[in-house]
C-alpha cells in the first residue's frame, strides 16, 4: 500500500478548507476509532455526517445515512472506515456525489480506489488519521 504523499502543510489547508464530513463505516460504539475520531471532530466544528446501513436512528446526535448518495447536502470530503476490499467501490461512489476529498483512514488503504479517486480529480489521503493530524496542528 502507498501511504499518503501529501505533505503536512497541504494537509493543514485541506483541513482548514472542509466543513462537511461523511464517516463512512462509522460504528454506534463508543470505543470504535471511527467513532471517536467523528466526535473529536465534531467537538473542533466540522458537520459529521455517519453513514452506515446499520446505525439506526442516528450517532452522535447526527442523522445516518445507508450510503453517500442518500445524503441530501454537499460532502467535502469521505473519511473511510471500512475493510480496504470494499473502499474502491465507495470511491466510486464518492465520486458520484462529488465529494472534493477521499480520505482511507488506517486499515482502510486501497491503491485501486486512491486511483479511482483521483482520477475523478479528489484530493486523497491515505494511511493517515483525520484527529491526529488535527491534533499535531492544534499543538503548534
Amino acid at each position: 500500500m502507498n501511504s499518503s504523499t501529501i505533505d503536512a502543510e497541504s494537509i493543514e489547508k485541506l483541513l482548514s478548507g472542509v466543513r462537511t464530513i461523511a464517516v463512512v463505516g462509522m460504528s454506534t460504539n463508543p470505543s470504535r476509532d471511527s467513532y471517536m475520531v467523528a466526535d473529536f471532530l465534531k467537538r473542533h466544528g466540522y458537520k459529521i455526517i455517519p453513514v452506515n446501513p446499520a446505525c439506526g436512528d442516528g450517532i452522535l446526535g447526527e442523522k445516518c445515512y445507508p450510503d453517500l448518495k442518500s445524503i441530501p447536502v454537499p460532502v467535502d470530503v469521505v473519511d473511510v472506515f471500512r475493510r480496504p476490499e470494499h473502499v474502491p467501490a465507495i470511491a466510486d461512489e464518492a465520486a458520484r456525489i462529488g465529494a472534493k476529498v477521499f480520505w482511507m483512514q488506517f486499515g482502510a488503504e486501497s491503491d485501486e480506489a486512491a486511483e479511482k479517486a483521483r482520477s475523478a480529480g479528489m484530493i486523497v489521503v491515505q494511511g493517515r488519521c483525520m484527529m491526529q493530524e488535527l491534533s499535531r496542528l492544534e499543538e503548534r
